[in-house]
């Protein structure tokens, strides 16, 4: 089932739906690219919906890119019950093969979708050609931010309340954010608050989850991109990570947690970069 692109979609995508999965209604969004390299998934931070990173989509030219809500969230519907991250895997792999990406594709991850890109990569090794993962950790056993910012995180308040959002944004996002009141105005205009079950289901997903164990088995050419100033995820994080994955390279960019989106210029050259090689292969 596919449902018309609502008005308020982002001019960056060509195309935004709907797709039921078994009474699991997916929102998705897609720009469609030139040539014929594999597709890029985005999978989104918790509570975040996909027009946040249309930045970032629009500053990486020339390849297609899908983005979609998680279960519970943006324009997806809420669950009935509880999920765990191999489940939203199965769903954003189902996703792609009905859009007609059967092939390999790329896997982008952000903060909490960097865990399900991770889990994407290692339950589906046939389908992820190359990994991407920002500002994330491999979940567990990471080294915390600051527990300050950890408490704000446990609630949506700051995708409902405007007011709240321009409060702490520079405290828990950090980076560009703490030097430019404007950046934090112009990604609050494009937030769809999270249902508060959806938001409490996505950190369910992840209670317990580590990549740690099984991080040295995933064979993917890997992009690490961790900020610098990030008060959530720190950095050392993606130190970690590079560490872990055999064919995996870091870069630390000069900024906080939102970096994909406040240094999206930036941030898309070197992911556009990373992918081009292995389209070379």
């Amino acid at each position: 089932m596919r449902e018309a692109a609502p008005a308020a979609s982002p001019a960056v995508f060509d195309e935004v739906a709907t797709m039921a999965f078994d009474g699991q209604a997916l929102r998705y969004a897609r720009r469609l690219g030139r040539g014929d390299a594999p597709p890029l998934l985005l999978c989104n931070g918790i509570g975040a919906n996909l027009e946040l990173l249309a930045p970032f989509v629009a500053a990486l030219a020339g390849r297609t890119v899908v983005a979609f809500d998680v279960p519970g969230v943006g324009g997806s519907s809420v669950p009935l019950f509880p999920y765990r991250l191999r489940h939203v895997a199965r769903l954003a792999d189902e996703l792609m093969r009905r859009l007609g990406h059967d092939g390999l594709i790329d896997v982008l991850g952000i903060s909490w979708g960097g865990a399900l890109a991770q889990q994407m990569a290692f339950d589906h090794p046939e389908r992820c050609r190359r990994l991407v993962l920002a500002a994330t950790s491999c979940g567990m056993f990471m080294v915390p931010g600051r527990l300050s910012v950890l408490r704000k995180l446990a609630s949506p308040r700051r995708y409902r309340d405007p007011h709240y959002l321009r409060r702490v944004a520079p405290e828990i996002y950090g980076g560009a954010l703490r030097r430019d009141a404007g950046l934090i105005d112009r990604h609050a205009r494009h937030i769809e608050p999270p249902h508060g079950l959806g938001y409490l289901y996505q950190l369910g997903a992840v209670w317990g989850w580590t990549s740690l164990l099984w991080l040295h088995r995933l064979r993917q050419p890997t992009l690490v991109l961790a900020g610098s100033e990030d008060p959530i995820v720190p950095a050392i994080n993606g130190r970690i990570l590079a560490r872990l994955i055999p064919e995996a390279r870091l870069e630390t960019i000069a900024d906080g947690h939102l970096f994909i989106v406040t240094s999206a210029a930036a941030v898309a050259a070197s992911v556009a970069s990373f992918l081009a090689a292995g389209d070379e292969r």
